[in-house]
């Protein structure tokens, strides 16, 4: 099970997983396109092409995590690749990004989006 408390951030892959990936190519990509120490304790998501299946990866203080899920139906949200800074979801975006819930809101726009949106709308 992963544990998660307040402080613990949820980081998301903005490059598109193969669904094979296991362990170590999860850990390495982790290390390389994500930055970030594997072993922190944060959970690091994973998301395929389809948008159907992700993977989480998480170390617990005795070994790493492997936590899958693949809808049966939909899509899991569309998340921005072109977003200049790194994704950090919060423990309640996790939880409903994790059961398939739309948050396109969230991840595609980006501030510059937004201001460009307002300053057409003044």
């Amino acid at each position: 099970m992963i544990a998660v408390n307040r402080r613990t951030k949820v980081f998301v892959c903005k490059e598109f997983v193969d669904m094979r990936a296991s362990y170590d190519s999860l850990f390495s990509k982790v290390k390389t396109i994500l930055k970030e120490d594997p072993f922190s304790g944060h959970i690091f998501l994973f998301v395929n092409k389809k948008r159907n299946s992700i993977k989480c990866l998480s170390y617990d203080g005795t070994g790493l995590i492997l936590l899958c899920k693949r809808l049966e139906k939909g899509t899991f949200s569309k998340i921005n690749p072109f977003f200049p800074n790194e994704i950090v979801m919060s423990q309640a975006e996790f939880s409903l990004y994790f059961e398939g819930a739309d948050l396109k809101k969230r991840f595609i726009e980006s501030p510059q989006e937004i201001i460009k949106t307002r300053s057409q709308l003044s």
